[in-house]
């Protein structure tokens, strides 16, 4: 009857610890740059573009263009693909000189060059149409 009287208390203590426990909160962690999703274009930027046009597209002076509000970025996507596809060096944008030498990316696939395009016609302040992977076959090809 004892052993009886003593599982039954346990029994009840366990049960009685049990329902007092509170579930552990989930608290979201909040989004960083570490945690946060880039898109395919934000990436390829990152691994092609920022060392020499910066994390925020300001570029060097007299070094590497900026990539925000100038037409070249803003204006003709044909011209855009180009310096991309066959790179640039030595060229005067709004009114600037521009000495380091932009090499070509050719060797980029067409949907990576229209998402880094893209990338960068929508972010720093821009805002202009995508570029699609058909545009840059076609200008590709010519």
């Amino acid at each position: 009857m004892k052993i009886l009287f003593t599982l039954l208390a346990c029994l009840s203590l366990s049960v009685a610890v049990a329902q007092t426990k509170k579930p552990a909160s989930k608290v979201a962690k909040p989004v960083t740059e570490a945690t946060a999703v880039k898109s395919p274009g934000q990436s390829i930027y990152e691994q092609n573009c920022l060392t020499c046009h910066q994390s925020n597209g300001s570029g060097v002076p007299n070094l590497n263009p900026p990539l925000r509000g100038t037409d070249w970025v803003l204006g003709d996507k044909t011209r855009l693909i180009n310096v991309v596809l066959k790179g640039l060096q030595g060229q005067e944008i709004e009114g600037d000189m521009y000495d380091n030498a932009m090499p070509a990316h050719d060797f980029l696939k067409d949907d990576q060059i229209a998402d880094v395009l893209t990338y960068i016609r929508s972010n720093f302040g821009n805002k202009a149409d995508a570029i699609t992977a058909d545009e840059v076959k076609v200008v590709r090809r010519k």
